[in-house]
């Protein structure tokens, strides 16, 4: 039997052999530099504003939740707060970093068209999901007894266990709606997930409305999951529609076809991501009980109460930088593009920078009147005002370094962020906040002076990180991460189609 022809070699089993490293230099950073810079800043733009939007949204659903509770009064406002910070912390940042290890899976498993990688992974990582509420369910049960053993007191307690209780649907719906999210956006699609976000922030407000005058704190906290399944429905119902428009093919698109090696993959990779996302929501929980132990703790709480609330802001404009840079460096290594994998690194390290700048600058030229929206207190707008300059140096480090951890998940090598999140916030920040604010007598000052030391040593050992990566090798990874299924399968059809051949060529 004659060899296949070249027409049907596999293009998988092709661009898994990558070209010399020699040329990747100059595929890199080409004559027309500038034109391919400005093709990926219009490819980004186009992921990373619907995700700004859908991020957006989710803060200001945070806010309006705040404004509802302040509205039924103050144990409400206190207890709601305090129950939400502790399902943000048990809970919610478990849930968001376990499906942050869809990103680097699904983004390169879109680049490498393994359509079935894609299918497994949103089915596994909402399984693992489920089963991650089973302990974090046992802690909301028993919030009440934890917060009065924290020193808490007993009535605020009490009301924040009744504010979780209502919460609970909330664990599932969000077991549905991270991966919903990640394996939409890591395919670049995200104009969906901003309108079912804006459509239910839309409808949050007169739920509110409604619960808050039936059933008070319970409606608030009630609404909340109410607004979130909409989101998921809406999201699903897309799903299957792009799903149909791809032929339908349910039995055969790999969704039930999970073997070891596949749950091995993905534990591999939910281990560091969920202790990156959690080291760092932690760190900054932990920087708002420092603040408490203040010798003017109250003034101090509400002024970094204030300084926070215009920081979430920023917070989402950089999360979505990140979320695009994980998506595009993943798509790119996915595709065994390793210079176009290079180039969508750096652009997005690069407009990280600026968009950082542009952020502190926002954040210095509001100050003067930022304190004075949130409260009358002269001594808490004069502490806001000299706080957010601080702030605004965090702001420039926090952008290229939420970037720079988008990077290498979208590597599949989340455990870089881990190390660095680790030494940075928890070796250094925490230690030097400590000593500032207390041993120095620096106050809120010192714990943020202290912040910003970790911070920017944790961007150092990210940059560091990142421009060492050997792009030729991390695309080969990808394709066996990646691609090894489409692999299989095309050796098999290609085996099927020579077996057709033999048999025509004998009858004939």
């Amino acid at each position: 039997m004659s060899p296949p022809s070249k027409s049907q070699e596999s293009p998988i089993g092709k661009t898994s052999q990558p070209p010399p490293t020699s040329s990747l230099t100059t595929r890199i950073w080409p004559a027309n530099l500038m034109q391919i810079i400005l093709q990926e800043i219009k490819t980004q733009r186009g992921i990373t504003l619907p995700l700004l939007a859908m991020n957006l949204t989710w803060f200001s659903k945070t806010a309006i939740t705040t404004v509802f509770l302040g509205r039924l009064g103050e144990l409400q406002l206190v207890s709601g707060t305090l129950g939400f910070t502790f399902a943000n912390v048990t809970g919610f940042s478990v849930l968001n970093g376990l499906s942050a290890a869809m990103e680097p899976l699904c983004g390169q498993a879109h680049g490498a068209k393994n359509f079935m990688l894609l299918h497994k992974t949103l089915l596994m990582v909402t399984f693992l999901l489920l089963l991650a509420t089973l302990p974090i369910s046992f802690l909301w049960l028993n919030v009440d007894k934890i917060l009065i053993h924290c020193g808490q007191q007993e009535d605020v307690s009490r009301v924040a266990k009744n504010y979780l209780f209502y919460l609970f649907p909330d664990l599932i719906i969000t077991c549905l709606l991270c991966p919903l999210k990640v394996y939409l956006s890591s395919q670049s699609v995200t104009v969906p997930i901003m309108f079912s976000s804006a459509l239910g922030l839309a409808f949050h407000i007169p739920i509110n409305i409604l619960l808050a005058k039936a059933k008070g704190l319970e409606g608030v906290s009630m609404a909340i999951w109410i607004t979130d399944l909409m989101v998921v429905i809406l999201l699903a119902s897309y799903v299957l529609m792009m799903e149909n428009r791809k032929g339908g093919n349910w039995k055969e698109g790999g969704w039930l076809d999970q073997g070891v090696h596949d749950w091995l993959r993905l534990l591999k990779l939910c281990a560091p991501c969920c202790l990156t996302t959690c080291l760092e929501w932690w760190c900054w929980e932990i920087l708002i009980l420092l603040t408490g132990r203040l010798p003017n703790a109250k003034q101090a709480v509400g002024v970094i109460a204030i300084v926070l609330n215009f920081d979430y802001l920023l917070f989402s404009v950089m999360l979505s930088l990140a979320t695009c840079a994980s998506t595009r460096v993943s798509n790119e290594l996915g595709a065994n593009q390793a210079g176009r994998a290079y180039q969508s690194a750096y652009v997005s390290l690069g407009a990280s920078t600026i968009s950082g700048c542009i952020g502190a600058l926002v954040m210095v030229g509001v100050r003067g009147v930022w304190g004075s929206l949130f409260s009358h207190d002269q001594g808490i707008i004069k502490g806001v005002k000299k706080t957010m300059l601080l702030m605004a140096l965090i702001e420039v480090v926090n952008f290229p370094l939420a970037v720079c951890g988008g990077i290498v998940r979208g590597t599949a090598r989340p455990w870089l962020g881990m190390y660095a999140n680790l030494g940075g916030f928890y070796f250094l920040a925490l230690p030097m906040a400590v000593l500032l604010a207390f041993k120095a007598a620096l106050g809120l000052g010192g714990l943020l002076v202290g912040f910003l030391i970790g911070l920017v040593a944790c961007l150092i050992l990210l940059v560091v990180f990142v421009v060492r990566i050997d792009w030729e090798v991390e695309a080969e990874k990808a394709q066996k991460l990646a691609s090894c299924d489409v692999q299989e399968v095309d050796v098999k059809e290609r085996v099927n189609h020579r077996t057709t051949e033999t048999v025509d060529g004998a009858e004939a």
